[in-house]
Formats: C-alpha cells, structure tokens, sequence
C-alpha cells in the first residue's frame, strides 16, 4: 500500500510540476518577446506578440507570473498544484474583467478579444491542471489527496496484558503511536522502519521488544 501510495503521490506531483512549468515558460516567452520590442508600458493599442496584443505592462505581469508558477513547479507539486488553480482563476477574472474594457481608456493591458479568449481558455485549463487528481470528485482510494482527507484507521498493537518493568510500557504505548502515524502516512522515515521490523515479530511482547531494540 505504501508503495503503491508513494507511486501515485510521484506521477501526481509529476502532472502538476510540469504542467505549472510548461505555462511559465510559455508567459516568459511572451514577456521577453514584448520588452524585447521595446513595447509602450501604458499603451492601450497595444502590438501583436504571438498573435496576442500586448504591451510593455502585459509583458512585465507575465514575466512575474511566469517566474510564480516556475517558482511553484520547482517546489513541489502539491505547492504547484495550488499555484496552478490560483493563477487560472485569474486567468478567468482577467479575461471576464478586459473585455468589458475592450477600445476604452481602461484598457490598461492592452487587450484584444483574443487575448479575452486566451485568457478564459489558459485559465479553464490551469484550473482542470491544478485540480487533477486532487479536488476533483471519485478519486480512488489510493490517490495521495484522497488518503490523506480519509486516512485508514489500522488495528493498533495489541499490548500484552504483564510487562517487565516500567519501560515496556512506555515502548508499547510510542509502537501504537508509531503504528497510528504509518497508517496515516504521517511517520518519519525511521518510524517506518522500525515499525516495520517490529511488524516481523508475532508475539505483542516480541513486537515491543522489537521496537525497543530499533531505538537510537
């Protein structure tokens, strides 16, 4: 199960950096493209740039925005993830925002209808990008998202009803504790494996024994 955990948690994080990294290096491309120009920061004609209108504060936003998502896509990918969601709802907002300003004083970014498409499109996919296998509904139980909003409940170890001294307790009672954080993929590293190893014994007492003997 762990592994299997593991495996998805990797191929997710995998969707979501490369997808937040594609869409920042495409937004440089097109910042450097309009400062390369040396276009007008507050012009509302605006220059074609890849097909978009734009000018030299559009150009500046989508280096900054661009660099946020690069930024998140190096993080991780649950940092990616939610990076993605946040910038397509802006992406969404800029674009219903825009066309109501289109061939008006209050064209600040320079828009044209398509850039209002672009953005509405970009957005709707940064938002599917972002919630892929993490906010969207029927996820299976493996799913890493899925796991962690429905931890498993694992049977704790059974304690032996007569102990030797006082240590013996107090190991049984940090191996159910151990034995908790595991089941909710909450545990360290070196929880894991001395867990496991004290999963190898049959007997309770022999499984505390265990734990005992992994201590640092």
């Amino acid at each position: 199960m762990n592994r299997v955990w593991r495996e998805s948690h990797g191929s997710l994080d995998a969707v979501h950096r490369v997808g937040a990294m594609l869409f920042g290096l495409g937004l440089w491309v097109f910042g450097i493209l309009g400062l390369v120009n040396r276009l007008d920061p507050f012009t509302t004609n605006g220059t074609p740039v890849l097909g978009l209108s734009s000018n030299g504060l559009l150009s500046v936003i989508s280096l900054v925005v661009g660099a946020i998502l690069i930024a998140a896509a190096m993080r991780g990918g649950r940092t990616a993830s939610t990076v993605t969601v946040v910038v397509g709802v802006a992406f969404i907002l800029s674009g219903l925002a825009n066309v109501l300003v289109l061939n008006t004083p209050m064209n600040l970014l320079a828009f044209r209808m398509p850039n209002v498409i672009f953005s509405l499109i970009a957005g709707a996919l940064l938002l599917f990008l972002g919630a892929y296998g993490r906010y969207t509904g029927g996820l299976p139980d493996d799913n890493p998202y899925y796991a962690e909003r429905h931890p498993r409940s694992e049977p704790e170890v059974p304690l032996p009803t007569v102990f030797r001294d006082a240590a013996d307790v107090v190991a049984a009672r940090e191996l159910a504790e151990a034995e908790r954080a595991v089941a909710q993929h909450a545990a360290s590293p070196e929880q894991a494996d001395r867990v496991a190893a004290a999963r190898s014994a049959r007997r309770a007492e022999d499984r505390v024994r265990a734990w005992r003997a992994g201590a640092p």
